[in-house]
Parts: C-alpha cells; sequence; structure tokens
C-alpha cells in the first residue's frame, strides 16, 4: 500500500529488519516484528509506520484497542496518548527539550504507569534517525528547540516495570516482566509559536 501510494517503508531492511512496519502487541514495547499470530479478543496492538517520501521520513505510531479490552487496558491506551499530547503541547521555538520529559512523566505517574527511559524520540527528516535525541523521562538534558526543526515524540507507558527484555532477533523488546505496554509517536515541525503535527492520522 506504501509503495502504490509512491512512498517507501522506511524500517525494510533497516538494520535487518525484515518487515514494512513494526507490530507490537500487549507486552512488546516496541519493534515487534508482523508475524502470522493473530490477534486475540482484547488485546493492544502498536502500529508503527514509517515511510519515506520525496526525500523524507515520516514517523508515526498508534496503539489499538482489538474488540473487548479490559478498562485497565484501554486507561494505559488513552493516557499514553494524553502523554502524547502534552509532551507536544510544550514545544515551540526556545523551549528547553527537557519540558517534554518533565510534562509526560509527571502525567503518567499520576495514573501509577512508568515511562520507559530506553527509547527515545528521535531527529528526522531527510536521514531516518539524527539528533536530536528526545527523552520522555524526566532528565536534565541540555538544549533548545529551534523553529524548523522535526523531530518525534514517542512515549512508551508500562502498566508494570519499564525495564525490558530483546530477543535474539535484535528487534523484538518486552516489558521484563510481562506487563502491558503503549505507545503514541508524531512527527512534530519546530515553529516560532508551536509545534506543526506532520503525521496526523
Amino acid at each position: 500500500m506504501i509503495i502504490e501510494a509512491g512512498a517507501y517503508p522506511s524500517p525494510l531492511g533497516y538494520g535487518r529488519f525484515p518487515k514494512s512496519v513494526c507490530t507490537s502487541v500487549n507486552e512488546c514495547m516496541c519493534h515487534g516484528i508482523p508475524d502470522s499470530r493473530q490477534l486475540q479478543n482484547g488485546d493492544i496492538l502498536n502500529i508503527d509506520v514509517t515511510v519515506y517520501l520525496n526525500g523524507y521520513h515520516g514517523d508515526t505510531s498508534k496503539t489499538y484497542l482489538c474488540g473487548d479490552v479490559s478498562d485497565a487496558l484501554k486507561r494505559l491506551v488513552k493516557i499514553t496518548e494524553e502523554c502524547l499530547e502534552r509532551g507536544i503541547a510544550v514545544c515551540k521555538d526556545g523551549a528547553s527539550f527537557k519540558k517534554i520529559g518533565k510534562r509526560i512523566s509527571e502525567h503518567a505517574e499520576k495514573y501509577g504507569y512508568g515511562v520507559v527511559e530506553r527509547f527515545v524520540g528521535h531527529g528526522v527528516g531527510t536521514v531516518f534517525h539524527s539528533e536530536p535525541i528526545i527523552y520522555h523521562h524526566r532528565n536534565e538534558e541540555p538544549g533548545r528547540m529551534v523553529e524548523g526543526q522535526t523531530f518525534t515524540i514517542e512515549p512508551i507507558l508500562t502498566m508494570g516495570s519499564i525495564e525490558c527484555i530483546t530477543w535474539p532477533d535484535n528487534w523484538t523488546t518486552l516489558t521484563v516482566d510481562g506487563s502491558s505496554a503503549a505507545q503514541f509517536e508524531h512527527t512534530i515541525l519546530i515553529t516560532r509559536t508551536g509545534a506543526e503535527i506532520l503525521t496526523k492520522y
């Protein structure tokens, strides 16, 4: 579908990733490789899509509810999306990057969720992954946003441990305790007064 639209799926072949999108189910926090496993009623599923079009990459992900999902998982998904929105809301020319992690952490902790520290947002544009690095947890990293920058914000929240394990495929990453995780992501453009979302669904 991506190729038919005139674009190319950025993940395909990137670091030997074998598929065109990432699909992460339940306790898989990110970088799941699509396979033949059938989704079950009550699962949550993150689909992470990056396409290369007209010389630029655009990176986005969303967590979906599969069938009759528990209230606890519905809340995890809802709060994770709200964390992304709150992270974007502090972005503008001259704002410090650490505000993103502060705002996301405050909202996640209010509901008892952990914010995964291992995975970060990143610059994106003519190159798939570049500076700046965007931390989603509280941090004291220096740096300020500049008008014209494009980068992703992509927090992962968990219902339990924020620690993770990666399978031998070097991609599929799960919560170490098997607790569920959710993620949302957008590519944004920093403007003088705020941020424009470039990957609206």
